[in-house]
């Protein structure tokens, strides 16, 4: 009896150990995370400040099913002592057809090449913070719905993204009106480091929808229905077959906002950055911004800005770069003094 007894906990032992080992094969998670600091000079002061703490979760689930998860802390711009927490994408993925998936959660919308690559890790942006046209308001940065995804199809790597989902002005959990916002993506990469890309965002926003806050402006109530809709396209050049020291990028979004009261307005914004990689560490770069605003318009404040930036990028690895960059920013309205900010990047 006695050897019996040993003998079934020695099986049941057995067993456990083998469906953890399934388990482990089964199902992979990694957990990364990147953090920025940073030093800037303006107004005639230094000052010294903490950028985002990015906590980013990918586990597959089986050999179809995945989930990316990104979680972002910053402090507030309200409380110079606390802190947000802001949930960036819940993202479960499943693989139906080779290269063919259907994803459901919060995403980066992928209306532009930027949105759709470098997100919130600053380790991997070419410059120390998002082109203008983000942070102006032109680009609806996340959806939370239902997409269709195609990746490297055929000679030319074809790929897509086809989403529905909540509109702005909606929340993560429930759309504030009956519309739904639709996101169509293509491009192609014909040769490594080369990618060529278009995209058309529609939505329509109710009235008594809460206007977008740009550059520290109020929020305001939209007075009319207001039919959106943006169109993007972008280049995007680095580390090619045919060169490893030019960095090229450009896009150009054109935002045409259609009211009940006030017709049709447009908004176009654009960027352009390039870097020479003198060695592989040392990269110097600019950027250039541009974003013109009709009169009259309803949801964008009319606020014409212009930046250039220029800067130096020293990366001291794969995950940790350096970055010196001067900012210069023009606007219609009202001044911005010019920055001179250092930043320290990694991930781990």
């Amino acid at each position: 009896m006695e050897r019996t007894k040993y003998s079934l906990i020695l099986l049941f032992i057995s067993t456990l150990l083998l469906c953890s080992a399934h388990r482990v094969v089964a199902q992979r998670t990694q957990i990364r995370g990147f953090v920025d600091a940073y030093s800037y000079y303006q107004k005639g002061k230094a000052n010294f400040g903490l950028g985002e703490q990015d906590l980013f979760i990918t586990s597959e689930i089986t050999e179809r099913l995945s989930f990316l998860g990104e979680t972002v802390f910053k402090y507030s711009l309200d409380s110079p002592t606390d802190f947000d927490i802001s949930v960036e994408r819940i993202i479960l993925k499943y693989n139906y057809a080779g290269n063919h998936s259907v994803l459901i959660g919060k995403h980066h919308t992928p209306i532009n090449y930027w949105n759709d690559t470098y997100h919130h890790g600053r380790v991997f942006f070419p410059t120390v913070e998002r082109p203008l046209v983000f942070s102006e308001g032109i680009i609806p940065l996340h959806t939370t719905g239902i997409s269709l995804q195609g990746q490297n199809l055929g000679r030319l790597r074809f790929g897509y993204d086809v989403m529905v989902g909540n509109g702005l002005g909606s929340g993560d959990i429930a759309d504030n009106n009956p519309f739904k916002s639709l996101t169509a993506a293509v491009h192609v990469k014909p040769v490594d480091g080369f990618r060529l890309g278009a995209s058309l965002y529609h939505d329509v926003l109710s009235k008594g929808s809460m206007s977008h806050n740009h550059s520290g402006g109020t929020n305001t109530l939209i007075p009319s229905k207001v039919t959106q809709n943006i169109m993007t396209a972008s280049v995007s050049y680095t580390d090619s077959v045919f060169s490893k020291r030019y960095e090229l990028l450009a896009e150009s979004s054109m935002a045409i906002n259609r009211s009940d009261s006030l017709g049709m307005q447009q908004a176009l914004a654009s960027y352009a950055y390039a870097g020479f990689r003198i060695t592989d560490k040392i990269i110097p770069y600019i950027r250039l911004d541009n974003i013109q605003y009709r009169n009259k318009e309803v949801y964008y404040l009319n606020n014409n800005v212009r930046s250039f930036v220029g800067g130096l990028r020293y990366e001291i690895s794969y995950l940790a770069v350096l970055k010196l960059e001067y900012q210069h920013i023009q606007r219609s309205t009202v001044g911005t003094p010019d920055k001179l900010i250092f930043q320290v990047a990694v991930g781990f």
